[in-house]
């Protein structure tokens, strides 16, 4: 059974993470920018493991970037949307079109097609209602629509980008 895991992770692209890697992962997401000597320290490793591991961790994809979060509001964009999008068109050409020409939009921090009663879902980030205007006139103008639905926030009560890695 065992063998048949670590086959099914291989093949997925995934290797098999031990507590450790999982811990360095958990420190890195709170903080990319502590030196490697101290991301050891916080995990029970010397540097050289460490580097090793982050290195190993960052080739398989699993460390996909090191950034720096921005506060939305501090650099004017305090507004944000989500946009459902409907269509009735589910053609690879028409979806390859909306990908490419969504995908291009600074606006759209995530953008996702769903299962269920709506066919893609956005989240936008706009400095305010006007600046959303112009960008919903930009959205319907690109490729034919069925129905847009925009669903502003009025308070962010929880933001992470760390996923829950136990």
């Amino acid at each position: 059974m065992k063998q048949d895991v670590d086959i099914l992770s291989k093949t997925r692209g995934v290797s098999r993470m031990d507590a450790i890697d999982r811990k360095i992962l958990a420190v890195v997401q709170q903080d990319a920018s502590l030196s490697v000597a101290e991301i050891g320290q916080r995990v029970g490793l010397s540097s050289t493991p460490c580097w090793k591991r982050l290195q190993r961790l960052e080739a398989e994809g699993v460390i996909t970037r090191r950034v720096a979060l921005v506060d939305p509001e501090k650099v004017g964009l305090g507004i944000t949307v989500f946009v459902s999008v409907e269509t009735g068109d589910h053609s690879r050409e028409w979806l390859t079109r909306f990908a490419e020409v969504v995908g291009a939009m600074p606006e759209v921090m995530e953008f996702y097609r769903m299962a269920g009663d709506v066919d893609y879902m956005l989240r936008v980030v706009v400095p305010d209602i006007q600046g959303y205007d112009v960008f919903y006139k930009q959205l319907i103008a690109t490729v034919p629509l069925k129905n847009v639905t925009s669903r502003f926030a009025m308070e962010r009560i929880k933001s992470t980008t760390a996923l829950p890695i136990r």
